[in-house]
C-alpha cells in the first residue's frame, strides 16, 4: 500500500471498523449497547494508559547516542566495549529528578539521575548513578525512610521541609550530600550543562583476572551550568518541562551534547590501607591521590520518537553488568543490585527486558518462558530447560568471575557509624573550603538559610540546632553564616563535646 494511500483504522487486533466516535445504542437517546467492543476497548485501554509512575526518578528525559572509545584501557579491564579505541557503541541515556512526581518541575533542587544504557555485544551494562559522586544514607536499609521524607507529609499530603531535615539532622552521614544539594549543583540548567557518576564503587577485571576498583565520572563537555535559587523557582513558574525541552531541542538543532568519561582506579591493596572505606557511598576518592584516566566520549544525538516507549519503559539496573566490570562490597549498591530489577518487574512486567528500548540488540539465549507481555515469541518449541539434549546452549567457561578475598567471614549487623566509619564531617569540610568559590559558599548559605526557615512544628528548634551542629563540625564559619541568617543564638547552636575544625 502506497503511503498517499488511506488505510483502514483497526482494532487492536487488525480489525477494520468505521465507528470510532458514536457508541451503539437503544435508538438515538437509549442506553448503550453492551455488544459495542469498540466503546470497551477504547475506554479500557485509556484507563490504563499510564502505567505506575517510578518511585524515584519519576520526571525524567533521554535520548539515544553513542559512546566511542578514546583511550586504551585494557590493561584494567576486558570488558569488549573498551577492548579497541575508536570503537563505537550505541547508548541509551536517561536523566531525572529523584524525589519530585513525573508533573513536578524538573528545575526543582534535587538531585540528577544519570542512566546510561551500553548496548555491547556481550549483553547490557547499565552504569546508573546521579550527577553527585555521593549519597544522602550508605546502608539500603535506610532508603525507604530517606525517600519518604523526599515525597509527601501523611497527614498534609504536602512536601515537608520539617520532615528533610528531621531525618537529615538525625543521619549525620547526609551531609555530604545534602552540600552538594544544597549548593547551585542542586539546581543544574537543564540535564547538558553537569556532570554524571557511577556513584558507586565498581570494579574492572583483565584478562589476568586481576581486580581494581574503579569509579565513573561523565564530565559534561558542555560546561558547568547551574540556576541560582531565585532562578530556579521562576524557572519552575516559566516552565516546568525547561530541561526537558532544553535537551530535546539541542539534539533536534543537531547541537549534541557531550560528555568525556572518565575513571578513579584503586588497587585492592591500596583500598586496605585508605583513610576512608572506599565501598561508603558518603564519600569521595580524592582526585589528588587517584588521579581522573581518561577514557572515552558518550555524545546523545537522537531523540525517541516516542517518549512512553523508550523514556518512560526504560529500565536500568546496576546488577547489569558486563564481563570485565563487576561490584564491590558497597552496601548500597549491593541493596541496588536486588531493588533495581524488582521495581522494574512491578512497574513494567517480568518481562520488561523485551521491551525495545530495553532488549540487547544481541544473541539472547535463555529457558525464561511465559509472564505477562512475553513478546519474543517465548522460545518456540525449543525445550524450556537445562540441561537438555535438544540444543546447543551451553555455559561458557571463559565467562567464570574471579573470586573475592573477603576480609571477614563474620556475618553480623554492623553498625554503619562504628568506629573508622563515622567521620562524616571531613569530607563535607573539604567541599566547603576548597572547592567551593566565594559566590558559591554564599550561594550555599542562602539556599540552606531559605529551606530551613521552612521547618516548623513543635520540635522546630530541636531539628534546626541539631543540624547546625553538623554544619559546626564540618566548618565553624559555615555553622555561624547559617545561624546568623536564621536569627539563632550562637551559643545555643554550638556543639559542646566536639571541637570544630577552624576555617
Amino acid at each position: 500500500m502506497s503511503e498517499n494511500q488511506n488505510q483502514p483504522l483497526t482494532t487492536a487486533s487488525g480489525i477494520p471498523y468505521y465507528y470510532h466516535e458514536d457508541s451503539q445504542s437503544v435508538g438515538a437517546r437509549g442506553p448503550l449497547l453492551l455488544q459495542d467492543f469498540i466503546l470497551h476497548e477504547k475506554m479500557a485501554h485509556f484507563n490504563r494508559e499510564r502505567i505506575p509512575e517510578r518511585v524515584v526518578h519519576a520526571k525524567g528525559s533521554g535520548a539515544f547516542g553513542t559512546f566511542t572509545v578514546t583511550h586504551d584501557i585494557t590493561r584494567y579491564t576486558r570488558a569488549k566495549i573498551f577492548n579497541q579505541v575508536g570503537k563505537q557503541t550505541r547508548v541509551f541515556t536517561r536523566f531525572s529528578t529523584v524525589g519530585g512526581e513525573k508533573g513536578s518541575a524538573d528545575t526543582e533542587r534535587d538531585p540528577r539521575g544519570f542512566a546510561v544504557k551500553f548496548y555491547t555485544e556481550e549483553g547490557n551494562w547499565d552504569l546508573v548513578g546521579n550527577n553527585t559522586p555521593i549519597f544522602f544514607i550508605k546502608d539500603p536499609k535506610k532508603f525507604s525512610d530517606f525517600i519518604h521524607t523526599q515525597k509527601r507529609d501523611p497527614y498534609t499530603n504536602c512536601k515537608s521541609t520539617t520532615m528533610m531535615f528531621d531525618f537529615w539532622s538525625l543521619n549525620p552521614e547526609s551531609l555530604h550530600q545534602i552540600m552538594f544539594l544544597f549548593s547551585d549543583r542542586g539546581t543544574p540548567y537543564g540535564y547538558r550543562h553537569m556532570h554524571g557518576f557511577g556513584s558507586h564503587t565498581f570494579s574492572f577485571i583483565n584478562d589476568k583476572n586481576e581486580r581494581h576498583w574503579v569509579k565513573f565520572h561523565f564530565k559534561s563537555l558542555q560546561g558547568i551550568r547551574n540556576f541560582t535559587l531565585e532562578e530556579s523557582v521562576k524557572m519552575k513558574g516559566e516552565d516546568p518541562d525547561f530541561a526537558q525541552r532544553d535537551l530535546l531541542q539541542s539534539i533536534d538543532n543537531k547541537a549534541f551534547p557531550q560528555w568525556a568519561l572518565k575513571i578513579q582506579l584503586m588497587t585492592e591493596e591500596q583500598a586496605k590501607s585508605y583513610r576512608y572505606n572506599p565501598f561508603d557511598l558518603t564519600k569521595t576518592w580524592s582526585q589528588k591521590e587517584f588521579p581522573l584516566i581518561d577514557v572515552g566520549v558518550m555524545e546523545l544525538n537522537e531523540n525517541p520518537r516516542n517518549y512512553f516507549a523508550d523514556v518512560e519503559q526504560a529500565a536500568f539496573a546496576p546488577a547489569h553488568v558486563v564481563d570485565g566490570v563487576s561490584y564491590s562490597p558497597d552496601k548500597m549498591l549491593q541493596g541496588r543490585i536486588l531493588s533495581y530489577p524488582d521495581a522494574h518487574r512491578y512497574r513494567l512486567g517480568a518481562n520488561y527486558e523485551q521491551l525495545p528500548v530495553n532488549r540487547c540488540p544481541y544473541a539472547i539465549n535463555n529457558y525464561e518462558r511465559d509472564g505477562a507481555m512475553r513478546i519474543d515469541g517465548n522460545g518456540g518449541s525449543s525445550p524450556n530447560y537445562f540441561p537438555n539434549s535438544f540444543d546447543n546452549i551451553k555455559p561458557d567457561p571463559a565467562y567464570q568471575q574471579a573470586p573475592w578475598e573477603l576480609d571477614s567471614n563474620v556475618a553480623a549487623h554492623f553498625d554503619r557509624n562504628g568506629e573508622g566509619e563515622n567521620d562524616h564531617y571531613s569530607q563535607p569540610g573539604i567541599f566547603y573550603r576548597e572547592v567551593l568559590s566565594a559566590e558559591d559558599k554564599q550561594h550555599l548559605v542562602h539556599n540552606f538559610v531559605s529551606a530551613m526557615k521552612g521547618i516548623d512544628g513543635p520540635r522546630k528548634e530541636d531539628i534546626i540546632n541539631r543540624q547546625l551542629c553538623h554544619f559546626f563540625r564540618a566548618d565553624i564559619g559555615l555553622g555561624m553564616a547559617i545561624a546568623q541568617g536564621l536569627g539563632v543564638n550562637l551559643e545555643q547552636a554550638m556543639p559542646q563535646k566536639h571541637t570544630p575544625q577552624s576555617a
